[in-house]
């Protein structure tokens, strides 16, 4: 059993709440240095020892600088609660920072430090001095971890090893379900219902997917059923709900509980909008998104963009549909042309696939840590 101290983005935020008690449940000592968002469960406290770094808002990167150093500070006092640490994880950028800082100052500088990187933020792929900036900076504290972990291999391939020319050591843990009690139970069969229903399911922040969808649905009219379910980030759709209130046929059902609100969400979904679009020719392009997995999970094909990493897994591992275009047209092509027997047909080929290529085990991420948790010993 190691001593593990995660720096964490926000410490209500799922995928993060997930990643610590996946640790917990390997029998790890987790503590959690993290920041808060506000994007969602703003009720939650934590079942494990954290040091509150404070409220940084989305998007503003000069207050993300003073949370930075703020953090830094706050780190630095609390020292004392992190001796005998075996182990620093970060995850993103920022927390990079506060933890090599926190390394440096607090007298850890032998405990081996992991970056877990989940998107590639677009400053980094900025031209100009201020991308170029972002990843000088980036580049000094990779060559000062012991392993980077990330979600897709795209990142590794057109970012990390190509441009950043990232050498050292890296893992693959994809952003599949995660259960921390009993499994949600798959369905034993699908079939889709009177009039076609696409769901757009997660966090819902991309502006051209909003637009994709909303073309799509005026389109079909009556037709088809536009079901959104997640968190709305309306920072980056603030026309969000003018849109939905114009159509009849798209509908946004709010936030549900993971992961046990999934099972009502894609049963109520033929198919499912998996493509991020916001940051096209960069991070949307690299990214394998958790969605990809629920609805495969639950038997609902996905569509995603044929030229991206989505895209690339959806066509080879039998997901669903890709589309040549991430456009209106292309998406409405696919749609007209789709037979109800070729999604049950995916559909249930879907769920005879083994439950492992879906959801994430104890071991993966046990394995994905064994080359630091071995140095460490």
């Amino acid at each position: 059993m190691a001593r593990i101290l995660v720096f964490a983005f926000d410490l209500t935020e799922a995928s993060q709440i997930r990643r610590i008690r996946s640790l917990k449940m390997l029998g790890h000592d987790v503590i959690s240095a993290a920041f808060r968002r506000g994007n969602m469960n703003a009720q939650f406290t934590p079942d494990w020892a954290n040091i509150d770094l404070g409220f940084v808002a989305n998007e503003s990167y000069g207050k993300r600088i003073i949370g930075i150093l703020r953090a830094i500070r706050i780190v630095v006092r609390k020292r004392d609660a992190l001796k005998s640490v075996d182990l620093l994880i970060a995850r993103n950028f920022d927390l990079l920072v506060v933890a090599w800082a926190a390394k440096s100052l607090c007298g850890m500088r032998d405990v081996p430090l992991v970056y877990e990187c989940l998107d590639i933020h677009g400053l980094f792929t900025k031209s100009g001095p201020v991308g170029a900036v972002m990843r000088w900076c980036e580049r000094r504290l990779l060559a000062r971890i012991q392993l980077l972990i990330v979600s897709s291999p795209g990142f590794v391939t057109h970012y990390f090893a190509a441009i950043q020319k990232y050498r050292g050591p890296h893992n693959i843990v994809e952003n599949k379900l995660w259960f921390d009690g009993p499994l949600v139970a798959r369905p034993k069969r699908r079939e889709p219902g009177a009039v076609l229903a696409l769901g757009w399911v997660g966090s819902i922040r991309c502006a051209p997917s909003l637009k994709v969808l909303m073309q799509a649905a005026d389109h079909f009219g009556d037709r088809i059923t536009l079901r959104i379910h997640g968190n709305v980030h309306r920072h980056a759709v603030p026309d969000f709900d003018d849109e939905i209130a114009k159509r009849d046929n798209v509908t946004y059902f709010g936030t549900y509980d993971y992961p046990t609100g999934l099972a009502d969400v894609y049963a109520g979904c033929d198919l499912v909008w998996a493509q991020d679009l916001w940051q096209r020719g960069a991070n949307s392009d690299w990214l394998l998104p958790n969605r990809i997995y629920e609805a495969s999970w639950f038997g609902c094909p996905s569509i995603a963009v044929a030229d991206t990493e989505t895209g690339r897994k959806v066509a080879a591992d039998g997901l669903g549909f890709t589309i040549d275009q991430p456009s209106a047209g292309a998406l409405i092509d696919l749609l007209e042309n789709l037979d109800r027997d070729r999604i049950e047909e995916i559909s249930q080929r879907l769920l005879a696939m083994d439950d492992a290529r879906f959801m994430l085990r104890p071991a993966d991420i046990q394995d994905a840590l064994t080359p630091v948790m071995q140095a460490g010993d």
